[in-house]
């Protein structure tokens, strides 16, 4: 059984005319690319209208936050996917950014009726990324952020 399998409602299914937006990152552009391409595939596979699903190409994680804010404030989706990949380095920016990303996407959830889900990787190194991406061993982070998308979009509250 896979980790999405154990971790999410597989029967999730898209409110007729679900509109979508994915902001993502192209810092890890292999990578986020990848997270890209399933995301948008496991929409479309679940009943989202390509046509409804608008893709925002930002420069890296930090321009997320902003990204994020503005779709979500527009009213025009019924939810906003955060797309992005932080590796760690030699120097401390992975600890600075994968923090201000993770609060500042927290904040806007918080503010906002529209959900921003976090769909960005933080990982020590560029192979725990790939095993996060289709064909991974650890799921496929991409997949996982749309079906999220859709059950809170789902969410009888």
């Amino acid at each position: 059984m896979s980790i999405i399998k154990q971790n999410f409602q597989t029967n999730i299914k898209s409110k007729y005319g679900a509109k979508i937006a994915i902001a993502v990152s192209r810092y890890n552009q292999k990578i986020t690319s990848a997270l890209l391409e399933s995301c948008k595939t496991e929409l479309v596979k679940r009943g989202v209208l390509s046509k409804n699903i608008e893709i925002f190409n930002v420069p890296g994680a930090f321009e997320l936050i902003f990204t994020c804010k503005k779709l979500s404030g527009q009213k025009k989706y019924d939810a906003v996917i955060a797309l992005g990949a932080v590796i760690r380095g030699e120097t401390p920016h992975f600890d600075f950014i994968a923090f201000a990303v993770t609060h500042g996407i927290m904040e806007i959830n918080l503010e906002n009726k529209i959900p921003v889900i976090f769909g960005l990787l933080t990982t020590n190194n560029l192979k725990q990324a790939k095993e996060r991406i289709k064909g991974g061993k650890r799921g496929d982070k991409g997949v996982e952020a749309a079906l999220t998308a859709l059950e809170i979009i789902n969410l009888k509250i």
